[in-house]
């Protein structure tokens, strides 16, 4: 389980690592080949062409000889002259392995790769001193172990380079997916593409995805249909209650409360109605959020100023205008309706890790809400405890945590140092979160 924690937790870098692993693994295996079936390395019959010219060479004696070494180019050499050899690994200690099996265990060799290339040969079995052996380039080369594990370095990152490029390939729809998810879930109509570039699994999962995005919008649909019915049955019998009572001679008191019911159940309707109709369908638009923020608070502020305005520049933002208006109308309602003083509305720009925010503040100084309901107070129908609920239906937070997330943002509420509530709104500074 421990292994498996250091796993990287992306599908894309595991199988990119898989991948490469097994290349790599490959190249090893090959380089372990080499080293072990030196004939592929270096060609035996060179070597063994190689020690029958020796053999021939110290086969004959006097003028023989000398006609023999004049033929073929060798030299006899005392172990003065003889220079020193150069290092080829593995490919000296191969040949020189070849040649003790060809002439025995006491054979030495030196090898000289640099032109002109040379070979001396020291044969204890055959007579003594040295023998200068003419070199040919084939199959050495002058090729160093460094020049084939270059080959292999450069087959690695050609091999990984292609797998990158599968791998991507491969993960590229599963991100698709990830991102119609997202948007889904925040309320848009998604649809993926399907054609015939896709392999089965993914066309089947698409298909799949396309037919619950279709189920989730027709609930949707027949959801607010039966609540903007019912808001139409509810509304026709308290509109002519209301105006039954202001025609009827009744205890002005009494009657005042009524109608002070019916307005309250007449704006849960109106509640009801806004959290249904999400403003999903609501195009989005380039607007200055703080002069949204002054036209909202000065329907608040027409007879008695009780919204005050503590706004920083802010860059014009892709937002849907009426829905952060009912935002903002909405924390305002809730803000002012649990305390007697004054309400401040803050907006400044924030920075979390990559992204920048337009962060708008409503502060009030009321009671406050125990922090155990935090967590939940904007859920649809929850209202917090006593201190702060009363009428209403609880969905107003619900429906301004709503349409941040449809913005790409979050919601925040949380207990102010001496008493009151601060309701926080983070939107991402981007020109269209589409």
């Amino acid at each position: 389980m421990k292994l498996l924690a250091l796993l990287p937790r992306s599908f894309f870098v595991r199988t990119l690592w898989l991948v490469l692993g097994v290349v790599l693994f490959s190249k090893a295996l090959t380089v372990v080949y080499l080293l072990f079936n030196e004939d592929v390395l270096l060609d035996r019959q060179y070597s063994h062409g190689a020690a029958l010219t020796l053999r021939a060479f110290w086969a004959t004696d006097g003028e023989q000889r000398e006609r023999v070494a004049a033929s073929t180019g060798l030299r006899w050499l005392p172990d003065s002259e003889v220079p020193a050899g150069e290092s080829h690994w593995p490919y000296g200690a191969v040949f020189q392995k070849q040649m003790q099996m060809e002439l025995g265990e006491q054979t030495e060799t030196r090898l000289r790769i640099r032109q002109p290339p040379m070979l001396w040969v020291r044969a204890p079995s055959l007579g003594e001193g040295w023998v200068e052996v003419p070199l040919y380039p084939h199959p050495l080369r002058g090729q160093r172990i460094w020049s084939v594990l270059g080959w292999f370095l450069l087959i690695g990152l050609s091999s990984t380079a292609a797998s990158w490029i599968f791998v991507r390939q491969l993960s590229a729809p599963f991100k698709r997916v990830i991102v119609a998810v997202r948007e889904l879930g925040q309320g848009r109509r998604v649809r993926l593409e399907v054609d015939g570039s896709r392999t089965n699994d993914m066309a089947e999962l698409y298909l799949a995805f396309n037919q619950m995005s279709e189920d989730v919008e027709q609930a949707a649909r027949e959801r607010e249909l039966m609540l903007a019915g019912v808001s139409h049955d509810l509304r026709t019998p308290l509109t002519r209650l209301r105006l039954a009572l202001e025609l009827q001679a009744v205890d002005d008191d009494l009657s005042a409360d009524m109608i002070r019911d019916i307005e309250d159940m007449d704006g849960i309707l109106d509640q009801f109605l806004a959290f249904i109709r999400d403003g999903r369908a609501e195009p989005m638009e380039i607007c200055d959020l703080n002069e949204l923020v002054r036209e909202t608070a000065a329907a608040f502020n027409q007879h008695n100023p009780r919204v005050g305005l503590h706004l920083q520049d802010i860059p014009p933002l892709s937002i849907k205008r009426l829905s952060i208006k009912r935002l903002l109308g909405n924390l305002l309602e809730n803000a002012l309706h649990h305390t007697s003083g004054h309400v401040e509305i803050t907006s400044h720009i924030a920075r979390c890790e990559k992204t920048r925010y337009a962060v708008l503040c409503v502060l009030d100084r009321g009671l406050g809400i125990a922090e155990n309901e935090l967590p939940h107070i904007c859920n649809p129908f929850t209202r917090g405890d006593q201190a702060r609920s009363g009428r209403g239906s609880g969905l107003g937070l619900a429906i301004v945590k709503r349409i941040a997330q449809q913005h790409g943002g979050r919601f925040e509420l949380k207990n102010r140092e001496g008493g009151g509530l601060e309701a926080r709104v983070c939107l991402p500074l981007r020109k269209d979160v589409n």
